[in-house]
């Protein structure tokens, strides 16, 4: 699929086939183009937590998702058969800048203007969404409940300097995926958003 129309096609997925898993090669390259995003410093502060088994999936939504009756949301995406948390290590980050070539030796946080370790895996996560379209597949990216974050860690052994910054659900598309009813609003067109030499 020429690059263009992937990026036409990319949108979020809500609905998975649950008897078509992905397959291992898909899964493969869906992770090794996660890692190709780019990363301040080359730091590479990421961690991706791969959950495929019917049994880590189901710990997921039991850690993440609060007890009752689940929507009709949670019903259709609890069949992706594949389920990536990608995880931020801001670490990673602080100790590769104090590093001589970079040389900013006190780890100061304050010096970073924005937090480019969430930033950096949030673009390894779109070339993972990217990567579903162009294989055929659907995912979405959606996350995790502030409230729900200590659950996910203690179930799943993820320790604390890494945080996730959200998941990637994956899998083929169901016959019933309904697209979200915020996309009534329309895409700002290019004239709305682009300033050329002056706000």
């Amino acid at each position: 699929m020429e690059f263009a129309e992937v990026v036409r096609r990319r949108r979020m997925i809500r609905d998975y086939d649950p008897d078509r898993p992905v397959p291992p090669q898909v899964r493969e390259r869906l992770l090794e183009h996660a890692i190709r995003a780019p990363s301040a410093g080359f730091s590479q502060g990421w961690a991706f937590l791969v959950l495929e088994s019917p049994d880590e999936r189901a710990r997921f939504w039991a850690a993440t998702v609060d007890d009752g009756e689940p929507d009709r949301w949670l019903v259709r995406m609890r069949r992706a058969p594949l389920l990536i948390v990608p995880l931020s290590h801001k670490a990673a980050y602080l100790d590769r800048y104090a590093e001589p070539d970079k040389g900013w030796a006190d780890r100061d946080e304050a010096r970073w203007p924005v937090p480019y370790w969430d930033i950096d895996t949030g673009m390894a996560a779109l070339l993972m969404l990217l990567t579903a379209v162009d294989e055929g597949l659907g995912a979405c990216f959606f996350g995790i409940p502030p409230g729900r974050i200590d659950p996910f860690r203690r179930e799943f052994g993820v320790p604390e300097e890494y945080r996730p910054i959200g998941c990637v659900s994956v899998g083929y598309e169901g016959g019933h995926d309904r697209r979200s009813p915020s996309l009534r609003r329309g895409r700002r067109g290019v004239t709305e958003v682009v300033h050329r030499g002056h706000w």
